[in-house]
């Protein structure tokens, strides 16, 4: 497929990415080359899904402790709770969509928001793209807020572009996928945990993560806000240097996720958890 009919594919091109691409590929390899992963994987996926939930809530403005959120069953009614709940269930449903993420992704982001918003939905907001006059509730991201006419038709750009597939690495279509989303903010609430949901099912499906170890939304966390949002302005600005930039931001989130798995696989290891 030519870089015309696969523009993810072009990105790759760009300085930097390259690394960027090798670098998380080497990574996360030897992450699921340690000896722990042959015999306790799906302890180290459900303690990735625990801890990628805390980083994507905490980017969302809900930056709980890690034992907290563990130890919490009632995510209720304050705002804080709200988002970390909305975060939990988002990780644990993004399994569920894989096989329908490639035939049909608009479903995938619409079931993905109602999800996010849980039994606390009201009104015909929910689960759909908003429309022209109706407002967004979205934490730390103060970019301008695109139309409505552009959101339906950036979406269903990348709805066409993912169908069609292509031969973009993993950490690019998921970094797309990522900054778009972020950028359109469609819903009416809970655009980041999404976008970064949706993130973490291009990378399960993609097969560079299909156990779902590499959680990348602590290592957007971990590189902070304000590195995060610098990264985005970068994807904002449609410059090649920018998008590089927040595919690199994108690639060392990765790579964080992965030591974070690495210590829980030699913690498992000595016995110590």
């Amino acid at each position: 497929m030519s870089s015309a009919s696969d523009p993810l594919a072009a990105l790759a091109g760009l300085p930097g990415v390259a690394d960027s691409v090798d670098s998380v590929r080497k990574a996360v390899d030897r992450v699921y080359g340690h000896r722990v992963m042959r015999r306790r994987s799906g302890e180290i996926t459900s303690e990735a899904a625990l801890r990628g939930a805390r980083g994507s809530a905490a980017l969302s403005g809900a930056d709980w402790a890690l034992e907290e959120v563990r130890r919490r069953t009632d995510f209720g009614a304050e705002p804080e709770a709200l988002t970390v709940g909305a975060a939990l269930r988002l990780t644990a449903e993004a399994g569920q969509l894989l096989s329908i993420w490639r035939q049909s992704p608009l479903r995938v982001l619409a079931r993905l928001h109602l999800v996010a918003v849980g039994s606390t939905a009201e009104g015909d907001v929910v689960g759909r793209p908003r429309l022209a006059g109706e407002p967004v509730a979205e934490p730390l991201v103060e970019a301008p807020l695109p139309g409505a006419d552009e959101v339906a038709g950036r979406l269903a750009g990348l709805s066409r572009i993912i169908i069609a597939g292509g031969s973009a690495p993993a950490l690019v279509t998921a970094a797309v996928v990522h900054g778009e989303l972020l950028a359109l903010r469609p819903f009416a609430s809970y655009n980041g945990l999404v976008a970064r949901a949706a993130e973490r099912i291009v990378l399960i499906n993609s097969g560079l993560d299909p156990k779902a170890i590499c959680p990348a939304e602590v290592g957007h966390a971990e590189q902070g806000a304000e590195a995060y949002l610098a990264a985005f302005e970068g994807y904002l600005s449609g410059t090649p240097e920018g998008v590089a930039a927040w595919i690199g931001h994108c690639g060392r989130a990765i790579e964080l996720g992965v030591r974070e798995s690495t210590a829980v696989c030699e913690a498992l290891q000595r016995g110590a958890a």
